[in-house]
């Protein structure tokens, strides 16, 4: 027998024969052409073609999935819409490129571009980019590429890398799961397995495209490894534990709706990170009790000119409607340096990470701020706002984030619009200055939100989208615990509630620690959210803190790790 360690990227066990999935190639001979109106029009034609499958695609993953999911072909579609990618376009084949040379020359500039940026979230966009342009060029050289929906045995998929569009027209009922040479646990792939309840292990390297199709293979997509070889008793055994898991997530989604109160009476928030417009209806679904963190980056990225308060407005008035009374969290905008949009004349950064981005660009031009929190403040008239600035790492900055709301206020007052008069104002807690001075900060906020992903990796200096150091960026260290339990004593000592917004939120290792620390509310990803109230029920709050006081106590991550497990399967 033999382990593949890769990233784990949805959770599950499948057990099954191989199918290495190896797209069809795509040769492009004729690189110039003489009739550029000519070109243009192929190229027009192919991208009309390409809309019309993508709402295809569109409707089948909303209905498979959901409406959260269904939106990325919507940015699919954005893509192709987008003016400025079509004036490149243009002036590629004007200088005589064929159709086909043209997809490829501009959509490759543009998966770089993306590949190129530090946050990996971002980063995440080129595979939107690469998907879209192969989709053209499949349309304009002709070539068929349905091998995955064309599956008609039991298989796990193994390939070198996955276009959200393959797992979306992955034939459900014989796909097992499956695992990537590269990718990350961040990307629309890894998202979609997880909402469709299929295995993965991702960035798993190339050894694993030497693999036979027909040999078996186990995935265990919670430990992130793949293994190779397993005997007929060792089968069995995976075997069971994918059915008890099974048996778990059934259980966990028909009790989804019922508070997540501990053995011992105290009762958890659990609410929904959501970044695209639609999520909210499945975070309802799933049995979010709110929203703990709205991203509003989605009206920003790849414009080229800032939206205006009445759109951001019309766009974040459904969202607020659809949750009627309950929290809304939205997070200001958290842009620039390594989250680049056209309209911000962002210089080159060494260290973007460290740079110009957040509250910083928002405090540098506070008419673009406000401009925001008026939209926010409209919105969520009669409704249950909060606003939480991002990047907050001096007291100076909260102070001068919170006086623009005041000013924000203010001038929605003196216009005489409706607006959210009460409203909770906090900050995430993201960088290590904010975690430490903590017990100031809280003079200046009603909450804090732990972002744990951005903490664990200022605090152990490890990007967490880099797989050399990716290991490193453990939020399970003792020195992030030892963060979050600064942060909330200062907090509860000043009678200010802590919620945790980070991947760490649905962690079912740190679910326990973050209960006995005294987070006060989780907010996870949607599809996490059945399971993370299921696990809070079973635990107890007394012998919670005691674990994590233990947990304060070891020398690092791995250690850490090893003791919830032990303890998980003690009580």
């Amino acid at each position: 027998m033999k382990e593949i360690k890769g990233i784990a990227a949805s959770p599950g066990i499948a057990i099954g024969p191989i199918f290495v999935y190896r797209p069809a190639e795509l040769v492009i001979h004729n690189l110039q052409a003489e009739d550029a109106s000519l070109e243009w029009e192929r190229y027009q034609n192919a991208a009309q073609k390409a809309l019309l499958e993508l709402v295809a695609l569109r409707q089948k993953v909303a209905s498979e999935v959901g409406e959260a999911d269904a939106a990325i072909f919507d940015a699919h579609q954005m893509i192709l819409r987008d003016p400025d990618l079509e004036e490149e376009l243009r002036a590629e084949i004007d200088t005589g490129a064929t159709a086909e040379s043209a997809t490829e020359v501009v959509f490759a500039r543009q998966v770089k571009s993306f590949e190129e940026i530090d946050d990996p979230l971002f980063r995440e966009r080129a595979a939107d980019f690469s998907d879209v342009g192969r989709r053209v060029l499949c349309i304009l050289t002709g070539v068929q590429d349905n091998a995955l929906a064309a599956l008609d045995a039991p298989a796990i998929v193994i390939a070198k890398d996955l276009m959200p569009s393959d797992t979306a027209q992955m034939n459900k009922a014989m796909v097992r799961g499956f695992c990537t040479a590269g990718g990350g646990p961040l990307s629309h792939t890894a998202i979609l397995a997880r909402n469709l309840g299929l295995p993965a292990v991702v960035g798993a390297g190339k050894d694993v495209l030497d693999l036979k199709n027909g040999e078996w293979l186990v995935v265990d997509g919670g430990a992130g490894v793949v293994v190779i070889g397993a005997d007929e008793q060792q089968c069995n055994q995976y075997q069971q534990e994918a059915d008890r898991l099974a048996q778990e997530r059934a259980t966990a989604q028909a009790h989804a709706h019922e508070p997540a109160i501990t053995q011992d009476g105290r009762q958890i928030e659990v609410v929904a990170n959501v970044g695209l417009p639609g999520e909210e209806v499945d975070a309802l679904q799933a049995g979010a009790e709110g929203i703990g963190l709205l991203r509003t980056e989605f009206l920003f990225v790849e414009r080229r000119v800032a939206p205006s308060e009445e759109e951001q407005y019309q766009a974040y008035y459904p969202i607020f409607d659809a949750m009627g009374e309950r929290i809304v969290i939205a997070r200001t905008l958290d842009i620039g340096g390594d989250k680049p949009v056209p309209f911000l004349a962002v210089p080159h950064e060494d260290n973007p990470y460290l740079g110009w981005r957040a509250i910083r660009i928002g405090l540098a031009d506070p008419e673009l701020l406000k401009t925001q929190l008026r939209a926010l403040l409209r919105a969520g008239h009669d409704h249950n706002l909060k606003i939480m600035f991002p990047m907050i790492a001096t007291v100076e900055e909260m102070q001068a984030a919170r006086a623009l709301v005041d000013e924000a206020c203010a001038e929605l007052a003196e216009r005489g619009a409706p607006y959210a008069q009460t409203v909770e104002v906090g900050t995430m807690i993201e960088v290590p200055s904010a975690a430490l001075m903590a017990d100031q900060l809280v003079r200046h906020v009603d909450f804090f939100s732990i972002g744990s992903n951005d903490l664990t990796q200022y605090t152990l200096a490890a990007d967490r989208g880099n797989p050399a150091v990716a290991l490193l960026s453990d939020a399970l260290h003792p020195a992030v615990l030892r963060l979050v339990d600064s942060v909330v004593r200062a907090a509860h000592a000043a009678g200010v509630w802590v919620g945790v917004c980070g991947e760490m939120a649905g962690d079912p290792d740190a679910i326990p620690l973050l209960l006995g620390l005294g987070v006060d509310e989780f907010s996870t990803g949607v599809a996490a959210i059945p399971a993370t109230k299921a696990l809070i029920r079973k635990l107890s709050l007394v012998e919670a803190q005691a674990l994590a006081r233990e947990a304060l106590t070891q020398p690092g991550a791995p250690a850490v790790h090893a003791l919830v497990k032990r303890w998980m399967g003690e009580h």
